[in-house]
């Protein structure tokens, strides 16, 4: 076991992911902040993908730029996925907390951050006939943190590879019910808003009339 700072800790789950989410749920290390920064540097990294590339890999209207998918592609897919992980591992007996898969999954992102980071640079040095440097930057980030994400929902649930495998699945299952049931939510406020608006309109008209 060893002792490390916040950030230590990050590194060491990073470079030796078997024995660093062991230790980092044995030690009842990592701060849920640092977790938060993490996701809030996924949103910026998002932003600076989207924004910041090179001229030659830009895609679409650059004039227009809307941030609401990119939150939702980073803050609320990621808290989908805590909550959905959470749940169906209680169900199948799991022993993570909320905070301590929070932690976990976030400690997992961070090579798919610094792989966008690095590849949102280098795309403004490098050619399209280069652009194989590029994604494989970016594709090692993301290998790397499906790695960690496997890994770090192994440790906290103490499940085997197989069983953590199918919390997996069952977790992206449950996103994509928690989504629908929060689009359908957000459907069903607008509707009633809109309904108690009319009324409204209707008299304070017949008020002024």
């Amino acid at each position: 076991m060893y002792e490390f700072s916040e950030l230590g800790w990050i590194k060491h789950v990073v470079f030796h992911p078997v024995e660093g989410f062991e230790d980092l749920r044995w030690k009842k290390k990592g701060s849920i902040k640092y977790a938060f920064i993490i996701v809030g540097l996924l949103f910026i990294a998002m932003v600076a993908s989207e924004r910041l590339r090179g001229f030659q890999y830009t895609k679409g209207n650059q004039e227009i730029f809307n941030v609401v998918p990119l939150i939702v592609q980073s803050v609320v897919y990621f808290a989908t996925w805590v909550i959905g992980n959470w749940s169906i591992c209680t169900l199948l007996d799991g022993e993570g907390t909320m905070k301590r898969v929070c932690i976990n999954s976030a400690y997992a992102l961070v090579p798919y951050i610094v792989g966008t980071y690095i590849g949102v640079f280098l795309s403004n040095f490098m050619t399209l006939d280069e652009s194989v440097w590029v994604n494989t930057v970016e594709y090692i980030g993301l290998g790397w943190s499906v790695v960690l994400m496997v890994q770090g929902m192994k440790a906290v649930h103490q499940y085997s590879f197989s069983k953590t495998i199918l919390s997996i699945v069952l977790t992206l299952v449950a996103m994509l019910i928690i989504l629908f049931l929060a689009v359908l939510l957000i459907s069903l406020f607008q509707q009633v808003y809109a309904f108690f608006y009319q009324i409204y309109t209707e008299i304070t008209y017949r008020i002024r009339g």
